[in-house]
């Protein structure tokens, strides 16, 4: 990329980025995810990003572990499809769309609150770089709230089934949002036809078990977005929910941490004590790809 378009880059106020969504692009600027570290060096401009792999911090590789894990486990339960028609919501920093366009036919739209939506605008311009790409791609605001919005965003795709996707959004969701966010969804896999995939299904207290440490402002922010009470007590009360809400598991994605690239990095700096915690706590988290129920 050339000094100068960086600079004109750097000059666009990204202060709407979401503080969350900054964590998690930083973090993931430290494993293999595609265009995620291109992307941190982007918002770090004109300071350089450069990922410190000799970090001894067991709570960000345990983070940025996790992390990974769930942006890949969304793509796993993806590809696995044959649907070309995908709107995500909610996507922040997330450029899974930039990935999937590169084959013909599919026909992506990433959707966030305004302000994410025109920050990202200047990134998918910076991170295509005159690629050609053969499917096609639209950014818009999207409140997931608003049926009549989402509705309309919908009925943009050409005929045919769609995948509804999230990743980082349920936990931030009170009860009657979530079961809002359901009905929205529910009524317009009945006419299109589809699936949700959701990363979503987070268990409370998880964190503490692990042993992980946050700083004062991390703290807040989990406080302020009530974060903690808008998780599940266990996958049965999750499953239980989504059931009352008309879906059913069509499948949960499969744990591959060994091919995660950040793992060797949390390994190296875990303690036993850290490790056994791991392993005693078990699975804090799942993505489940839902449809609805016959």
């Amino acid at each position: 990329m050339e000094n100068e378009n960086l600079q004109n880059f750097a000059n666009r106020n990204f202060s709407t980025i979401s503080l969350s969504a900054k964590w998690l692009l930083l973090m993931k600027g430290h494993t293999d995810i595609p265009y995620a570290r291109h992307t941190a060096e982007l918002i770090q401009y004109p300071e350089k990003f450069i990922p410190d792999f000799d970090k001894r911090d067991y709570t960000f590789w345990a983070r940025t572990v996790h992390f990974e894990a769930r942006y890949k486990s969304v793509n796993q339960l993806l590809d696995e499809l044959s649907i070309k028609n995908i709107l995500e919501i909610s996507s922040g920093c997330s450029f899974r769309s930039l990935e999937k366009i590169k084959e013909a036919g599919f026909y992506y739209i990433d959707t966030d609150l305004p302000d994410m939506i025109e920050s990202k605008k200047e990134f998918i311009k910076e991170l295509q770089n005159g690629s050609d790409e053969k499917g096609k791609l639209e950014l818009l605001p999207l409140n997931a709230l608003d049926e009549e919005q989402f509705s309309k965003t919908v009925n943009r795709f050409p005929a045919g089934e769609i995948v509804i996707l999230n990743e980082g959004l349920l936990m931030y969701l009170s009860l009657n949002e979530k079961e809002q966010l359901c009905r929205i969804i529910h009524k317009i896999l009945k006419e299109r036809g589809g699936y949700w995939i959701t990363a979503d299904i987070y268990l409370k207290s998880q964190n503490a078990k692990l042993g992980l440490k946050f700083d004062e402002k991390t703290k807040d922010f989990f406080d302020l977005h009530n974060t903690e009470e808008n998780r599940f007590e266990s996958f049965d009360e999750a499953e239980a929910f989504f059931g009352r809400m008309g879906f059913v598991i069509d499948k949960e994605s499969k744990s591959e941490q060994i091919k995660l690239s950040s793992l060797k990095y949390l390994l190296g700096c875990a303690s036993q004590e850290q490790l056994l915690k791991i392993r005693s706590t078990g699975k804090i988290q799942s993505t489940w790809r839902l449809r609805i129920a016959d």
